[in-house]
């Protein structure tokens, strides 16, 4: 089996290339997002993998291979691991003129029993609310140099727009507008935005100096000198500005960083804590579900309902009114 049709799975069209132009073949592979497309290879990657080891031929796949291939990987992947994983195999499939039956019993039902057995809840980050924030930033207050500063503002910024570690490295200057209120932040693409119809986000002035967004990110862009590019970009170990856009990655390393120096447990947290933690926050704090949804842009309704609900457990909580 050859790389190609691992790129493929991943790409989309190989079936049109022989009848687009490199340009459109370049657009057309646009039209899955490059994170889907990654991890849609690596998938496909780990599949092959394990067949070459076993022996057994993964394209076309036998339903017996799928399945015992799932039920291999059932003690080490979440089943929504493996639910993806199914996909990107039968996408390899598809985009190699074979049909994969995956309602066939040998493929249901070993994945029915993996859900059953090893159970679907998701492992769940801990939400960076208010508090966390707060202590988060005070703790850079203490430190000089640029790096600082930057984090300050990562850190502000991505909470109070409850954006994604994506979207918040995407930023550019010309998508921050300082208005009378606050700032405006235009978001060029999202997640659920895979088009490019953009979307406009309101930030207001904090309450605090301190813990404002707007003047945070004014001061990073102001003491960094940034006038035109990209908002969020490396600091190197000199504490000068780098050329490099700061990566999702980078995000997430920031994030347990800092709340690490702020005495909590970096493991339990993420990149998406910032966004995860603006929802539960608001949820607390008795928000209305449509403002809510409003700034984090969800288009899943129970999803954004999964947030609100463990934000406000102890919020009118019964058994605090049971006399124990």
């Amino acid at each position: 089996m050859s790389s190609a049709v691992a790129l493929a799975s991943a790409a989309a069209v190989p079936a049109l290339s022989g009848e687009l132009s490199a340009e459109a073949l370049a657009y057309a592979r646009e039209a899955s997002a490059q994170n889907t497309r990654r991890a849609y290879r690596a998938a496909w990657q780990d599949f092959t993998g394990w067949c070459r080891e076993t022996g057994v031929e993964p394209l076309p796949a036998a339903p017996e291979t799928v399945g015992s291939f799932l039920a291999a990987h059932a003690s080490t992947h979440k089943a929504a691991s493996l639910s993806m994983r199914l996909v990107a195999i039968g996408q390899a499939h598809r985009l190699a003129g074979h049909r994969l039956d995956t309602g066939h019993p040998a493929i249901r039902e070993t994945m029915k029993g993996i859900r059953r057995t090893h159970g679907t809840a998701p492992a769940k980050k801990d939400a960076a609310v208010a508090d966390v924030i707060r202590d988060a930033v005070s703790v850079l207050a203490k430190r000089p140099g640029l790096r600082a500063i930057r984090d300050r503002a990562l850190l502000l910024v991505g909470f109070a727009a409850a954006l994604r570690r994506s979207e918040l490295v995407a930023l550019d200057v010309g998508d921050v507008a300082f208005v009378t209120e606050g700032m405006i932040l235009t978001l060029r693409r999202a997640k659920t935005d895979q088009e490019g119809r953009g979307s406009e986000i309101a930030i207001p002035f904090g309450q605090s100096e301190r813990t404002c967004p707007v003047l945070a990110l004014r001061a990073w862009l102001e003491t960094a000198g940034i006038e035109t590019g990209a908002v969020l970009r490396s600091v190197t170990r000199h504490n000068s500005l780098g050329a490099s856009r700061l990566s999702d990655r980078d995000v997430a390393r920031v994030v347990q960083e800092t709340v690490q120096a702020a005495g909590c447990d970096p493991a339990t947290y993420a990149g998406h804590s910032l966004r995860s933690g603006f929802i539960t926050e608001a949820a607390r704090r008795g928000v209305a579900e449509r403002h809510i949804q409003n700034q984090s842009r969800h288009k899943s309704l129970p999803v954004l309902r999964g947030y609100i609900r463990r934000g406000s457990l102890f919020v009118d909580n019964a058994a605090a009114r049971v006399g124990l």
